[in-house]
């Protein structure tokens, strides 16, 4: 059942949790509903929400996931309030990742620079042969700045030629997004306000995850940073190996979020990775308890630019074969009774 004072039309908006209200109705819709504490659940639930942030949540937000609908993650959201207001009884916890950033990144305009001092363009593509001719170069005004001491030419070069190692998507220059303090970092409020409401129902602290804060790394998966070293072997960033055995320690995990082609696809398929090399012998079967709710995610799609639906599909394919239990939000009832 889903609560009154829970609006599908104002999730694409962005505004103020009334904590004290809903601090009232969360104490009256436990009672009524007589639901109890998370510490009494025999099955644990845990639900991964990856990056459901206004930066990426929110029409007109710097990288808003419309997905082929043109409303892709604001009807993505309205599905996912519903369903964790329908189960707030069952879910455990809820654990929140928050893509957190500042302007001098590497994958943001300003940290490149080309000979007569432009930056590239947001939404653009550089690629390792470009980087490998210095067409473009790490800017030199903030190298002394940074928190690891590197040559800047070898690092562009061994960054670019890691993402192409992987097989990952080739270094892009996104929009300035996810910035520490701004309101894209926030989670989308009808999201916050229902996990604020789930956790003084079932007594669970919700459990923020930050990621992508390190300046010479991507991060699109909350499971490790892209590139975890520079050339000569010093670590920039690691597993997050708490993380990864408290996800594993679920019963069920169900994992949501933006975007279904980036930071969920690629956190999906480490999640895989450190299941086959954890329990070789039992992956498939750890690997059912992994549900992705396949309504309440979205690819990036730019119209005329981009559409990554296909490779989106792909990958999660791929998660299915390897055991992965693709799901609707919708027919819950079918698989969390």
């Amino acid at each position: 059942m889903v609560p009154p004072w829970f609006n599908s039309q104002t999730v694409g908006d962005v505004w103020r949790v009334p904590y004290g209200d809903r601090a009232q109705d969360a104490q009256k819709w436990q009672q009524q509903h007589q639901i109890t504490a998370a510490c009494e659940d025999k099955q644990r639930i845990g639900l991964l929400l990856i990056d459901v942030q206004n930066t990426f949540c929110i029409p007109d937000f710097e990288l808003f996931v419309a997905g082929r609908s043109g409303k892709g993650a604001v009807e993505d959201n309205q599905r996912l309030c519903q369903f964790i207001y329908r189960h707030l009884g069952q879910i455990t916890e809820i654990i929140p990742t928050l893509d957190t950033h500042s302007a001098l990144q590497i994958f943001h305009p300003a940290f490149w620079v080309n000979d007569v001092g432009e930056h590239p363009a947001p939404m653009s593509t550089l690629d390792l042969a470009e980087i490998e001719a210095g067409t473009w170069r790490i800017n030199p005004e903030i190298v002394p700045l940074l928190p690891v001491e590197i040559d800047a030419e070898a690092y562009a070069r061994h960054y670019a030629r890691q993402l192409t190692q992987e097989s990952k998507y080739p270094l892009t220059i996104w929009a300035y997004h996810g910035m520490t303090g701004g309101i894209g970092h926030s989670l989308v409020a009808a999201v916050e306000e229902a996990c604020f409401v789930h956790s003084l129902v079932r007594r669970s602290p919700t459990r923020y995850e930050l990621k992508g804060y390190h300046p010479l790394t991507e991060n699109y998966s909350v499971l490790k940073p892209e590139v975890r070293t520079t050339p000569d072997g010093h670590v920039i960033g690691q597993k997050n190996t708490a993380l990864i055995e408290h996800l594993l320690s679920f019963d069920k995990l169900i994992i949501a979020g933006q975007a279904k082609s980036h930071c969920v696809a690629w956190t999906v398929r480490d999640l895989c990775q450190e299941i086959g090399d954890r329990h070789p012998d039992q992956a498939q079967t750890i690997a059912q308890r992994v549900y992705l709710l396949d309504d309440c995610t979205s690819a990036v799609v730019i119209p005329g630019a981009v559409d990554f639906t296909e490779p989106a599909e792909a990958a999660f394919a791929e998660f299915a074969a390897m055991g992965m239990q693709r799901v609707s939000s919708q027919s819950s009832s079918d698989w969390l009774p």
